[in-house]
């Protein structure tokens, strides 16, 4: 799914950080104990139920013998190069890991791995070193593929990322500052995170500690299947803190097979800006729970008006997949191929419809216009205004150029409107459905108005609604 990039608000405080250097970290106890001796006795007999034992925690040995084999160490070499302030940067080594994937040589790692490298080499476990080349990179997933001249290669076994669960036992393995072959664990965090307002990635949450040199390894599973490629951190120190990030596998092999297949990766894009869905508006919709995503825009040339969809849907599955976020909505058009056909379930007018829609093709990184999250909750503060808005009529030639009904020029955003989104030089053409037609209209409806009030405004030529929570 395509469209233009949709209004992004401050950076945030805590950095992302790929992990291509490294650092290593020990592993913390895997059991939890209890203090309290006071404490009833069947209070404890319940805590060891689900917690567990010493002898109860998972025994990753299996795994590590069985699939170690098949993670490498990648060791790359870069040019001198001059960064976009003019600044020389000297040339130099770097490392990370990856995973073959074939008993002829097709290896996974990060694209930031191998980006910009003179020269790739693959080490494996049993100290065999060869020269590899990138058979394709794609910066918008962080996944590449490289293949060294190889037979009867020991392979990892692929699994799928949807049948895992949050809490459950994964394993990594990598070469964290170059020592390879460690092993380190811990549980499913959360799934489907976006990092980026631009991702097609919905990232897998682990809380395993992976550092820079664990960049390209492999996720496992309990049955020892990959299910995800170690990629980042999210920190604020430079250093791991308990939040790690994996691409889940099936959306790397995807990549994997278009990059091997063409050298380059096509995306599918179907035309609208969405946002997440708040509870209040998915009550207010009658929908049983705030999942989906709300069109707020549709590219008046795209796929989905040509498919039918309107602003104001709550997209709630593709291909019969449900959808439950904005960020699984991406990642899911992303895949589909230009030029295919597919089925848009739609929540519209109390009840859900279906939608038959020819994919278009990316012509850009972006793959959605995403409400980013700093701008998508803020905590309430006293004293804030209404709507935060000032505002001037549009003139007559405004009004024409713009081939408008009404509407009324924001001259400056400050409170609800602008965590909303709204900037100056929006103008202002609806309420809740309703056009606006003065400055006097805007004010009355906002003093009468609920907590919330759906805007339409118009942008460069763009037209989206925001959920905006009146103060």
């Amino acid at each position: 799914m395509s469209t233009q990039k949709y209004w992004r608000g401050s950076a945030a405080v805590c950095v992302v950080l790929a992990i291509g250097g490294a650092y290593a970290l020990s592993h913390r106890n895997a059991d939890a104990s209890v203090s309290d001796a006071q404490g009833p006795a069947s209070s404890l007999r319940a805590v060891a139920d689900i917690v567990g034992s010493r002898s109860s925690a998972p025994d990753f040995s299996g795994i590590v013998s069985r699939y170690g084999p098949a993670v490498v160490h990648i060791g790359v070499k870069e040019a001198a190069s001059v960064d976009e302030n003019g600044n020389r940067k000297s040339g130099g080594e770097a490392l990370g890991s990856g995973f073959i994937i074939s008993q002829d040589g097709y290896i996974l790692t990060n694209n930031h791995v191998v980006d910009g490298a003179t020269s790739v080499s693959v080490k494996l476990t049993d100290g065999r070193e060869f020269h590899a080349r990138v058979i394709g990179k794609d910066k918008a997933t962080d996944v590449a593929v490289v293949k060294i001249d190889a037979t009867n290669l020991p392979t990892v076994k692929i699994g799928n990322p949807d049948n895992s669960k949050v809490g459950e036992w994964v394993v990594a393995i990598g070469s964290p500052y170059g020592f390879d072959s460690t092993v380190t664990s811990g549980i499913i965090s959360a799934k489907s995170r976006s990092m980026s307002d631009d991702s097609p990635i919905p990232f897998i949450q682990t809380d395993v500690p992976v550092n820079p040199g664990n960049s390209g390894g492999p996720l496992f599973n309990l049955n020892g299947e990959v299910i995800g490629i170690n990629s980042m951190i999210y920190s604020r120190t430079g250093g791991f803190q308990g939040l790690s990030f994996a691409i889940p596998i099936d959306a790397a092999m995807h990549v994997k097979d278009q990059l091997v297949r063409t050298g380059h990766v096509s995306r599918g894009r179907i035309g609208v800006g969405v946002q997440p869905l708040s509870a209040d508006k998915a009550k207010a919709l009658g929908l049983a729970s705030n999942g989906g995503a709300l069109v707020g825009s549709i590219d008046p040339n795209g796929p989905a008006q040509a498919a039918g969809l309107r602003q104001g849907d709550v997209i709630v599955g593709v291909n019969g997949k449900h959808i439950s976020s904005t960020t699984e909505l991406v990642g899911q058009v992303a895949q589909l191929a230009p030029g295919s056909e597919a089925t848009i379930s739609v929540w519209r007018n109390g009840g859900e419809r279906k939608l038959s829609v020819t994919i278009g093709a990316q012509q850009s990184a972006d793959v959605a216009q995403v409400a980013p999250r700093e701008q998508q909750q803020q905590p309430q503060q006293q004293n804030r205004p209404r709507l935060g808005v000032a505002v001037r009529p549009l003139s007559e030639d405004e009004q024409q150029e713009a081939s408008l009904p009404g509407g009324v020029v924001v001259q400056q955003a400050t409170g609800p409107a602008a965590e909303a989104g709204i900037q100056p030089g929006d103008i202002i053409v609806a309420v809740d459905g309703k056009v606006i037609r003065s400055v006097e209209q805007l004010r009355r409806m906002i003093a009468q108005a609920d907590d919330s009030v759906s805007v339409t405004v118009v942008r460069d030529g763009e037209q989206a609604s925001v959920d905006v929570t009146l103060g």
